[in-house]
């Protein structure tokens, strides 16, 4: 095989057989094929896609290419949930002990915060003494005991991906929806869990901006965990507006708590239970109503927010700070975002709000960059609600005073403030199974 001939092939738009994917994938981690050829075969995919079988071939090849992790030690159906990342989302942490508490193994490799996206692992550090890089056997034992890990992916989960996915950043080729899938795929493939949930964002603050692109992606996910033999569905929920009020770290463990305690935003709550309800469900609980009645008990009884508990402590954390979130303490510096003008908030532009917690010092500019886990911002009003002129629309944290100017241009552009009320858009727009999609129109709220 020559990757030239490869290369020339998916130029004119032929499919690659699963031995020439398999030879591509293996010499490219080796170091036999190039960059530059490698540029050029993402070129030619982001310009002639690829159907169901190459993707799912590309998918498992880029899983294969490390470590395979064999779940079969912890007792029972596993069940994983990836999100495609988004502002305020901290659904991981708060359906995680809903699903464990009904019965169903939740063993999560996640990841860090992204750009203007937080990380899961980020926000869990933000717990004193949390310990999420575990090996093997403390994870498998926490799983048994408990119901619910998180732990921070392994090094060698999909080195392939890893390698690919830098390539991608600096030759223009990210947003090809067969590399976005196997990309995601192949690492959730790699941590071996039986049944898998998509959760794919929707919006200004998601990757996926249109609610067609999203659908796509979802499909294309689906039909790939469906060929592994995973029982796979997506959710597409929305991120045109932040999920919960809370921004950063500490404050989004905080929000989560609240929730877990029947005290937390509608949206975050919602978005939770539709989760949650569907990993019931893939993991063979009842059908959809069965389990969502099931999720909300774990929830209302506080059955849920026990395992939280139980999981932090297993975990090394201290959880006298979810017992008593006051004791997470705060930053030194506090400063208002405020109205210019009297209306409706009409648009909530999610990643600039993403940004400026970032800018406050709640996420990362660099990859060396330090995490200060009490800052980020608390959201006062959202897309629909009414604000009169020089009212608080947003509270900033932050541990230096110099952080607050940038953030707060970006808070006021990210605010569109106008007289009439906009019209509010659905919290889950579609489900995606291998049977077909499902719009919001048809799905139950």
């Amino acid at each position: 095989m020559r990757m030239y001939d490869l290369i020339v092939k998916k130029k004119k738009g032929e499919k690659l057989t699963n031995s020439e994917i398999t030879e591509m994938v293996a010499g490219y981690v080796n170091g036999e094929i190039p960059d530059y050829q490698m540029s050029a075969m993402l070129m030619a995919i982001c310009f002639q896609g690829m159907d169901a079988e190459e993707t799912a071939s590309l998918t498992m090849e880029v899983a294969r290419s490390g470590d395979m992790v064999d779940l079969s030690p912890i007792e029972g159906v596993k069940v994983d949930k990836h999100s495609t990342g988004g502002v305020g989302d901290k659904t991981t942490i708060v359906i995680g002990p809903i699903v464990a508490a009904c019965g169903v193994k939740v063993a999560k490799m996640s990841g860090r915060g992204l750009g203007h996206t937080g990380g899961t692992i980020d926000k869990f550090e933000a717990i004193p003494g949390m310990k999420m890089a575990l090996n093997q056997e403390e994870f498998f034992s926490i799983v048994n005991k408990v119901g619910v890990s998180v732990a921070g992916q392994s090094g060698n989960l999909a080195p392939a991906d890893k390698k690919l996915y830098a390539l991608r950043d600096v030759t223009g080729t990210v947003d090809s929806i067969p590399l976005i899938a196997a990309s995601i795929m192949s690492k959730k493939l790699a941590s071996g869990s039986d049944c898998i949930v998509l959760d794919v964002k929707t919006g200004s603050g998601a990757f996926m901006k249109t609610l067609e692109s999203s659908i796509e992606l979802s499909k294309a996910m689906v039909e790939i965990g469906e060929h592994a033999g995973r029982k796979t569905m997506a959710v597409v929920t929305d991120m045109d507006i932040p999920l919960g009020y809370a921004i950063g770290n500490s404050l989004e463990v905080i929000e989560s708590v609240e929730t877990l305690k029947g005290r937390g935003p509608k949206d975050l709550t919602e978005v939770c239970i539709t989760l949650a309800s569907n990993m019931l469900y893939v993991a063979g609980k009842g059908d959809i109503k069965e389990c969502e009645a099931m999720a909300r008990e774990a929830l209302e009884s506080g059955r849920a927010f026990d395992k939280l508990v139980e999981m932090v402590e297993a975990q090394g954390g201290d959880s006298s700070v979810i017992k008593d979130t006051n004791k997470f303490g705060a930053t030194p510096y506090r400063s208002e975002v405020k109205a210019v003008r009297s209306g409706f908030v009409n648009h909530l532009n999610t990643e600039k709000c993403g940004i400026a917690s970032v800018l406050l010092g709640a996420g990362r500019e660099t990859l060396d960059s330090e995490i200060d886990y009490l800052a980020g911002l608390i959201l006062n009003k959202k897309t629909g609600d009414y604000v009169e002129e020089g009212e608080v629309l947003a509270e900033m944290y932050a541990s230096d005073k110099a952080l607050f100017g940038k953030a707060e241009k970006l808070l006021q552009e990210a605010y569109l403030i106008k007289d009439e009320k906009p019209e509010m858009q659905p919290l889950i727009h579609a489900k995606v199974t291998a049977d077909g999609v499902e719009l919001a129109p048809v799905l139950a709220q």
